[in-house]
């Protein structure tokens, strides 16, 4: 694909970059990033959680800079997280170990430790609140004051630091699978390029990266028609876990001698699929299956979508696009989609004038021919 230099062309872009900047300031009213990192949660989450870097100052600022655009703030973030040097690797994470503040099932009513509703949107009214457009700072401390004294004087003792896991129930009564742990070292795929067939570790690296919007269509999609799977959420968590690194001074690995260097918001989701095991005589047996997500922050419906899929390319399906991991892991990643439709406004000047002159000398010699056709016919009536 070739492209040509515009003669001229620096000040012209110097000009738009500083367009593009009044764009931002021309109601003379500036985002304070921190402002944007308290009140744009979901936002943020969304923006470390595809550009797999778990930095909230960070992502607000380059939610600023991008003028809210989940895209450009991704794209941002990438390009920044490929400048840092990687001193450590931390320690395997256990879900279990997460501080959880807000646990469902959508399979059990009753679970171990009761359903923790924590924050979310689905218990409230999908109405506009016009009392937002006035709302100050002081009525917001003062609203945190009353609810922290509300909270204090609730407070139960149900231990949020270790609750177990919903589906271990199941595994201990032999309805689902016990998955075998697997210690050998997870593929990276910013190291290495993408090879099919893939690794679940890369799968699953990809899909957590994904584009919400698109991990979530193609989870909708397997929902609806490609395999109509339909999983019922065993349980879905949302808490911090701790991170640790092993000291480095010391090569033994020894447990108790690791840094803890601060914690992460995640949203964790195991999602069961029933399935028909067919058994001697025709005999069909029902079993469970298990899909599983995860991703950075507070992003619910990313998870569970990713869960689907997760099932979906474990599986594989010649016949369902949903199911082909070239398919979904190619056309999910938020910065190669957007870049490559984005490059269709770069200049494309020879590759447009060949095909001007191909249609051009096409149409000059269709006319030739019907003219030489009229000539003919007019010899010979």
């Amino acid at each position: 694909m070739g492209y040509v230099a515009v003669k001229g062309g620096t000040l012209a872009i110097e000009e738009s970059t500083k367009r593009l900047k009044y764009e931002r300031l021309k109601k003379g009213l500036v985002l304070d990033c921190r402002r944007i990192e308290s009140g744009m949660r979901c936002l943020i989450d969304q923006v470390m959680s595809e550009s797999s870097l778990y930095n909230e100052t960070l992502a607000a600022v380059a939610i600023k800079q991008a003028e809210g655009s989940p895209e450009e703030a991704v794209f941002l973030m990438r390009a920044y997280r490929s400048t840092l040097p990687r001193k450590h690797y931390s320690r395997t994470v256990e879900s279990e170990d997460m501080l959880v503040e807000r646990r469902i099932s959508a399979s059990f009513k009753d679970i171990p430790g009761g359903q923790i509703l924590g924050s979310a949107n689905d218990y409230t009214h999908r109405l506009i609140d016009f009392s937002l457009i006035e709302e100050t700072d002081e009525e917001a401390v003062g609203w945190i004051d009353t609810y922290a004294a509300e909270s204090g004087s609730q407070k139960d003792k149900t231990d949020l630091t270790h609750l177990p896991k919903v589906l271990d129930y199941l595994r201990n009564e032999g309805l689902l699978p016990i998955c075998e742990k697997n210690d050998s070292e997870p593929d990276d795929i910013t190291k290495e390029s993408l090879q099919f067939p893939t690794s679940r570790s890369e799968r699953l690296q990809i899909l957590t990266r994904g584009q919400t919007g698109a991990v979530t269509s193609l989870g909708y999609v397997a929902l609806r028609s490609y395999g109509a799977l339909h999983p019922t959420v065993g349980e879905l968590r949302i808490g911090n876990l701790p991170i640790y690194i092993d000291n480095p001074l010391n090569d033994q690995n020894d447990d108790e001698d690791a840094y803890y260097i601060g914690q992460i918001k995640v949203t964790e989701v195991e999602s069961l699929f029933p399935k028909d095991i067919q058994k001697i005589k025709g005999q069909k047996e029902l079993e469970f299956g298990l899909g599983y997500g995860i991703c950075y922050g507070q992003n619910e419906t990313k998870a569970i979508a990713m869960s689907i899929l997760d099932r979906c390319l474990e599986n594989g399906h010649l016949e369902f696009p949903t199911h082909n991991e070239e398919f979904v892991l190619l056309h999910i990643d938020s910065v190669e989609s957007t870049g490559f439709i984005s490059h269709l406004k770069l200049p494309h000047y020879v590759t447009f004038q060949s095909k001007l002159d191909s249609v051009r000398k096409s149409k000059k010699d269709e006319i030739q021919k019907d003219s030489t056709m009229e000539s003919n016919e007019e010899l010979n009536p």
